[in-house]
């Protein structure tokens, strides 16, 4: 059965509770098989398989719990923008009529303490400002359920009509006698609930400043040619094909090629590299890179969503909306805890038969902070991770990394550079030029970073390259080709034995080229032993102290890579990594992940090759350098856009920080209601203050999230 997946906007929710409710009546429907709501960003992730159910019955499912749910567009406003200003024009309300009872409170103000008054102005707070808070708490009951809406409802309920009974009482008797009033109980408790709602949505806004930051880098415009002449369009407008002008300064809109012109481009906002980057006609250019001092013209490849920027933007917004597994425990809590509350509020007033108790139990355990721990967290942390390049592709593999334990690293283009140089051209045939077409043009349909050295080297040496019949790639032993109808065989000595080629007279050669650190690739025409070509990869100036780092973390690291021993043994000694595995194909990186698996450890696998793909999917956290290839990065839980391994130490940290501030914030929310509910219980606590406490730790949650936007790495 086909999968499919949707994403629907949410808007009602108030708290965890009724994230958790929503999770059960989607998950009931025939044909869903997995749902994440996100409180903080009010959205629901749908895994369903598809033709057995329809969107449009999710939707209605969800209005039926008393929500309100729409398909969520790619270029949809963020919802939370509307609910400040929906909060702040409630707040306004409120607080006008709420503050003349505030100061009836702490003065004697003989006309604001009149039971009519006080009622005049209790009464549009109670019922106009608060009417949310009845409609959300009927539709909660309606479905057997109840949430932070059911609290506030009775709290401030109870103390109202309380209050009007007592008027009723005071006017029966004819003036005398007064019982205590609790109108302005009511009205600042809602007033208060709104104001830390308002604090609340604004500070969870700013837990998105990092995909703000990345929506911000997009260009606005483009300039295109049409016809004979060159026009300022939309980005939006902006086909495949199209060709652009773009001037010094400018710039970049989309992905595509240069056409025309010669550059150098600022490519730090995705990369880091500070040193701009020279472009020339064939060269690719990112969308919304800085064009530096040349005019470019540029044929456009990726447009809209499928640019680089938007899928990075893509892969931030679906970590930020994910739910990290830690969710769980605020999720189970939060499902059975506003009827123990009501339930505890009961019994508080008919053991003190204080009715200011009861209140204050109902509103000081509203579960507003519990469903806030773990989502701010999240989208603090991997917004956080973003600014710094590295991309979580969800909640649990952010969760997930700070249990990392053992590293395994891929040498080239992920420990070096990944830029090697041909250094050495060792031809047994007549002809070297004739060699050198024959490897140049069968290295050239390889994607591998020695693969691009050599045919750079030879066509550097005036060479033009031969026609290729037909080419396989041979994962960690070479390729194979037949180049205008010869056979050519390109890469280990494992390979040309497997092929019976025999090569014995180049094996001192070989072994002195290798104890340079050299790569050195072996060279079959028509299965005859034809030379070798050597190539020599720098370490990254950043790997030594990675690795450093990594050991300080307690983290054991291990190095696999294809090349052979003693080219291996030679960077891994100056690395001083203690364990190497040389020679390796595919599936036996794999076998060592498992293996290392089997032994308890925690794996993370970092890459940035094809042949890398089987062991970054089967790690524990598969790491793929941002400058490697699709394959890789499409399997990976983390991309690291800058590849350089100091990324690996800054994506373990921010992952521990997160995890610490995530257990703070359980610890607090829960501590909070373990505290607070039976310091109101024994009337130690007036309503008002329990009101202005809870809307002030679902607030104190949110801050100590934002500290993770604040961590430097």
């Amino acid at each position: 059965m086909k999968k499919a997946e949707t994403t629907l906007q949410i808007s009602g929710m108030t708290c965890a509770a009724c994230a958790t409710r929503i999770e059960k009546g989607l998950s009931r429907l025939p044909g869903v098989e997995t749902v994440n709501v996100n409180f903080a960003m009010e959205i629901a992730k749908v895994a369903f398989a598809d033709k057995e159910v329809e969107i449009a019955a999710m939707i209605e499912k969800v209005e039926q719990l008393g929500f309100h749910a729409e398909v969520k567009a790619d270029n949809q406003a963020d919802p939370r923008v509307e609910a400040i200003k929906h909060y702040r024009n409630r707040l306004l309300v409120s607080a006008a009529f709420s503050l003349p009872l505030l100061v009836a409170m702490i003065g004697p103000f003989e006309i604001l303490m009149n039971p009519w008054v006080q009622l005049a102005l209790a009464t549009p707070v109670q019922f106009i400002v608060g009417k949310p808070f009845y409609v959300g708490a009927f539709k909660a009951l309606r479905n057997k359920s109840a949430n932070m809406d059911v609290l506030v409802a009775l709290g401030t309920s109870a103390a109202y009509f309380y209050s009007v009974f007592a008027l009723y009482e005071w006017l029966r008797v004819g003036g005398h006698h007064m019982a205590e009033m609790y109108f302005e109980t009511s009205a600042i408790l809602i007033t208060l609930i709104i104001l830390g709602k308002w604090f609340e949505a604004r500070a969870v806004g700013r837990t998105s400043d990092a995909i703000k930051k990345l929506i911000g880098l997009q260009a606005k415009t483009a300039e295109v040619i049409r016809g004979n002449e060159t026009v300022a369009i939309p980005i939006e407008q902006v086909v495949v094909g199209d060709v652009l002008v773009v001037k010094p300064g400018a710039k970049i809109p989309v992905d595509g090629q240069v056409l025309a012109g010669i550059s150098s481009v600022d490519e730090s906002m995705l990369t880091g590299e500070s040193n701009p980057v020279a472009k020339q006609v064939g060269d690719s250019v990112i969308g919304a890179t800085v064009n530096a001092h040349g005019l470019l013209h540029i044929r456009a490849e990726q447009v809209g969503k499928h640019t680089i920027l938007a899928q990075i933007i893509r892969i931030v917004q679906e970590a930020q909306g994910s739910k990290a597994p830690i969710q769980r425990v605020s999720d189970r809590i939060s499902g059975i805890f506003v009827p123990v509350v009501v339930g505890i509020a009961l019994v508080t007033l008919l053991i003190t038969r204080s009715l200011e108790n009861a209140i204050a139990v109902l509103v000081i355990a509203c579960p507003c902070a519990l469903g806030l721990a773990t989502p701010t967290s999240i989208m603090a942390g991997s917004g956080r991770a973003a600014e710094a390049g590295i991309l979580f592709k969800g909640g649990e593999h952010l969760e997930a990394t700070h249990q990392i334990d053992t590293i395994v690293l891929d040498k080239t283009g992920t420990i070096t550079e990944g830029k090697p140089k041909l250094t050495d051209i060792a031809c047994q045939v007549a002809s070297e030029d004739e060699f050198m077409k024959l490897v140049g043009a069968a290295e050239k349909c390889s994607e591998h970073p020695l693969a691009v050295a050599i045919v750079k080297g030879i066509e550097e040496r005036g060479i033009t390259l031969a026609k290729v019949d037909s080419f396989e790639a041979k994962p960690g032993f070479g390729i194979s080709a037949m180049v205008e109808g010869q056979s050519v065989l390109i890469g280990t000595r494992r390979l040309l034995s497997d092929n019976m080629v025999v090569f014995d007279g180049a094996i001192a050669q070989l072994e002195s080229l290798e104890s340079q650190g050299k790569t050195v690739m072996l060279v079959a025409i028509d299965g005859n032993y034809a030379g070798l070509v050597a190539v020599a990869d720098t370490i990254k100036e950043t790997s030594k102290a990675a690795i450093a780092q990594l050991r300080n973390l307690h983290i054991e690291i291990h190095m696999v890579t294809g090349d052979n021993q003693i080219v291996a043994q030679a960077i891994a000694s100056d690395l001083g990594i203690a364990h190497v595995e040389a020679e390796m194909l595919p599936e036996q990186k794999l076998k060592i992940v498992q293996r290392l698996q089997a032994q308890g450890r925690k794996v993370a696998m970092v890459g940035d090759g094809i042949n890398d793909a089987p062991a970054l999917a089967m790690a524990d956290i598969g790491i793929a350098m941002g400058t490697g290839t699709d394959v890789a990065i499409e399997v990976a839980d983390v991309t690291l856009l800058r590849g350089d391994l100091l990324s690996i130490v800054q994506a373990i940290t921010i992952s521990r920080l997160t995890m610490k501030n995530i257990r703070q914030n359980l610890f607090w929310a829960l501590a909070y209601n373990s505290i607070g509910i039976p310091i109101a219980a024994i009337g130690l606590l007036a309503p008002w203050l329990a009101g202005a406490a809870m809307a002030l730790s679902s607030v104190s949650v949110v801050l100590n999230a934002l500290r993770l936007q604040r961590t430097s790495l």
